[in-house]
């Protein structure tokens, strides 16, 4: 598959090289200029490279331009000096129409991937809610993006295993059984316990030991991680392991890692008590390890479950995406990763931001069934699947986001989800109405790809030409949220070609060649929405 920039960048580097220039090591750039007239390209590579060697950067471009322009490149219409030292590219049509035949080629599952993660072995970790209530809209946001950034991932080629770290034991799950065990018994719920309308549903169903608190924390935690599993699903998200807390604890492997970190002098001991002395990796105060009853800690078990993924289970990387209310334990969990013999590097904290819903013109904070916050499984009924997930990736999981439902169920072009939906539908419909008027299917080694030339067509095809890009980019910086942007201009620059151009009317070897187009769309397209798991309709 011809990706141009790099096609340009190696013009750049070659030309420099029969200059005698090497900057192969060079960071220079390829990229749009923000006007058209300006080319369909440019680089910066005189200017980086006049820096390197002490020249002016006008003299080197005007030289590298000469170079360019005695290349064999079959793309290059010309190319010519601008303003400081920019070397500006002018392209024939033809790498556009290479990358609409290997859309066809290649499908949706060969079309815009990339080598970047190399099979490394990944776990990717998300929404891991503790089992004490149903999931929350901001839940679902987190879970949506952390399942779209594992499809990024595993579409450039690292090995991924996604993972719900579930917290079934602790003081939480002993509340949430207090809890439930006092509204068995008609009670009053004990402070700082859980009071939701599930909690009662589930009292009135327990007919266990009404003085067992362990039994009851863990009859609630069960069934309330069957409602979580089922929220999850209701948003097409699986994971490859459910990893239990417990399990961790009853293993030993706490208080092996403990241990590890004495061994290598990141602890001490203060008033009985072990300290990771988390100021010596970047933290801003020690952690306690262990409690004065001699428990250990929540960051304890979380050291121990890190270490887990790097050493005992052997992934290469690991990825976390945690709530903002989280962020304090990030640098010392980074720093015990470096304390016990891990780069740092190996593990990445990604943090999700808060999530409120809009009806009208009320910020709605709470569920009015729930009765407290807004339920996941109430706002994916209300929404639906794919605008849940849509939604969730308009911007970044660092920003916060409001929701306006009357907005995202309307069925109109003001609705995003509708908007790049419906591109796809249009796509379909084409197809259907070729076969209706017993048009030939258009066979692509037949079809005159150069009789595109209509503006929309072209503006198509060039917002098309860099999904690739936008895939390495959206894997690299962990940002989902490009795929999504990217189905919105492609979704309007189809709209605006569907609008102005009759793919099936304009005589037939025009409609050969927009049909051929068409179907080249209709694979980008499919491979986005594939990334970010929302379903390509055929009719809306």
């Amino acid at each position: 598959m011809l990706r141009i920039k790099d096609h340009l960048r190696g013009l750049v580097v070659q030309a420099l090289g029969d200059l005698g220039v090497d900057l192969s090591t060079v960071n220079f750039d390829v990229t749009e200029p923000a006007r058209a007239e300006f080319g369909e390209f440019a680089t910066n590579a005189a200017m980086v490279g006049a820096k390197v060697l002490g020249t002016n950067p006008r003299d080197l471009a005007s030289r590298l331009v000469e170079q360019i322009l005695n290349s064999s490149s079959p793309y290059l219409k010309g190319a010519e000096l601008a303003g400081p030292g920019f070397v500006n590219f002018r392209l024939n049509n033809s790498w556009l129409y290479e990358d609409v035949s290997a859309a066809l080629s290649m499908g949706v599952d060969g079309y815009g991937r990339s080598d970047i993660g190399k099979g490394k072995r990944l776990l990717l970790e998300f929404v891991s809610a503790n089992p004490t209530g149903p999931l929350h809209l901001g839940n679902g946001w987190w879970a949506s993006y952390g399942d779209s950034l594992g499809r990024l991932l595993a579409f450039v080629n690292y090995d991924v295993s996604t993972e719900y770290y579930v917290n079934d034991t602790g003081g939480q799950i002993r509340a949430l059984g207090e809890s439930l065990l006092a509204l068995a018994k008609g009670e009053a719920v004990p402070e700082g316990g859980y009071s939701g309308e599930y909690v009662s549903t589930l009292a009135r169903g327990y007919d266990g030991d009404l003085n067992d608190v362990t039994a009851a924390g863990k009859f609630a935690s069960d069934k309330i991680l069957v409602m979580i599993k089922e929220s999850l699903s209701d948003l097409g998200i699986t994971f490859d392991t459910w990893y239990s807390q417990a399990s961790i604890e009853e293993s030993g492997a706490v208080g092996e890692v403990v241990e590890l970190l004495k061994a290598n002098g990141a602890i001490e001991i203060q008033d009985g008590k072990s300290v990771f002395m988390a100021t010596r990796y970047g933290d801003n105060r020690d952690r306690f390890l262990t409690k004065a009853n001699g428990d250990y800690t929540y960051l304890a078990g979380d050291i121990a479950y890190h270490y887990d993924k790097l050493v005992r289970r052997g992934f290469d990387y690991a990825i976390d995406i945690f709530g903002a209310d989280h962020q304090g334990q990030v640098p010392s969990l980074l720093g015990a990763m470096s304390a016990l013999g891990c780069e740092s590097s190996r593990l990445e904290i990604l943090l999700g931001q808060m999530v409120s819903l809009q009806r009208g013109d009320e910020v709605v904070k709470f569920s009015k069934r729930k009765g407290n916050v807004v339920d996941l499984q109430e706002v994916t009924k209300e929404i639906g699947a794919s605008a849940m997930r849509l939604l969730s990736l308009q911007t970044s999981i660092d920003r916060s986001s409001v929701v306006d439902l009357a907005v995202v169920t309307s069925k109109s072009m003001d609705n995003p989800v509708y908007y790049i939906q419906y591109a796809h539908a249009r796509m379909a419909a084409i197809e259907r109405m070729r076969i209706e008027r017993e048009i030939p299917e258009p066979q692509i080694e037949d079809v005159d790809l150069s009789l595109l030339v209509h503006p929309r067509e072209l503006e198509l095809l060039k917002i098309q030409s860099r999904l690739d890009e936008v895939v390495s980019i959206a894997a690299t910086e962990r940002a989902p949220y490009k795929i999504v942007t990217w189905l919105r201009d492609f979704a309007g620059a189809f709209h605006g070609f569907y609008h102005d151009c009759s793919v099936l009317g304009d005589g037939p070897e025009l409609t050969q060649a927009r049909l051929c187009m068409v179907r080249g769309a209709q694979v980008a397209i499919k491979v986005a929405l594939s990334l970010v798991g929302v379903e390509a309709l055929e009719r809306m």
